[in-house]
């Protein structure tokens, strides 16, 4: 378990890391064409999810997340506690009625385009307003520089795959963390969707190590040095 969580346990508290995770099954769904996702790894996968917001200062999802999920984004099923909450809605489209803009739980910050800011609040969450980016929704970046000059420089990225994807894009991301459960969907939601590459030389080869969780499978992958 060290050998897993050693890069954010021994992270220095100043220098941002940025780590996300997708479950998806063997043939690369993270959930239905429906949206169904509960639950296609399993409980050890869970348990991860819940360790890895643990030693975060920060988990952060999609709207499209919050959408189909309503999640808490809270820390269960490990001892630890619970890191502030980030939800990226590009346009702020989403209600006022999930459970991340209404609970007593953790600090929960909406991240949108600066155009989209309406007021400094939404429920219980804190608005923020940041530059649009064509390719990303936001810029990221600056998504990261607004989180680390509060201090939150442990960002875990929990999704969804288009969230991921984005960071990933980006160049954002440190590590990215993707368990593989013993599952056919057949069809569904991808993990991970980027730009269409000419050949398999083209395309990203990370040096990665494995961990059985369960009966899934978890490829971390070494984006960044470090």
């Amino acid at each position: 378990m060290l050998a897993l969580y050693r890069p954010l346990v021994d992270r220095v508290a100043s220098e941002t890391i940025v780590v996300a995770h997708l479950g998806q099954s063997l043939d690369g769904c993270i959930a239905t064409a429906n949206g169904a996702s509960h639950y296609i790894t399993g409980s050890e996968d869970l348990d991860h999810n819940h360790r890895m917001r643990a030693l975060s200062d920060v988990v952060l999802v999609g709207a499209g997340t919050v959408r189909h999920d309503d999640p808490q984004l809270t820390v269960r099923r490990v001892a630890g506690e619970s890191p502030v909450r980030v939800v990226l809605d590009t346009e702020h489209s989403l209600a006022e009625t999930y459970a991340v803009f209404q609970d007593d739980g953790p600090s929960t910050l909406l991240i949108c385009a600066e155009d989209r800011v309406a007021a400094v609040r939404y429920g219980k969450a804190e608005v923020i307003g940041v530059r649009r980016c064509p390719m990303a929704g936001l810029d990221l970046l600056q998504v990261l520089d607004c989180l680390a000059n509060r201090g939150l420089t442990a960002v875990f990225v929990e999704g969804g795959g288009t969230t991921v994807s984005r960071f990933l894009r980006a160049g954002l991301l440190d590590r990215l963390q993707v368990t593989v459960s013993p599952l056919i969907l057949g069809a569904g939601r991808p993990g991970i969707s980027l730009p269409e590459v000419a050949s398999p030389a083209e395309g990203m080869r990370p040096a990665t190590r494995v961990f059985k969780l369960g009966e899934d499978v978890l490829f971390d992958c070494l984006l960044r040095d470090g």
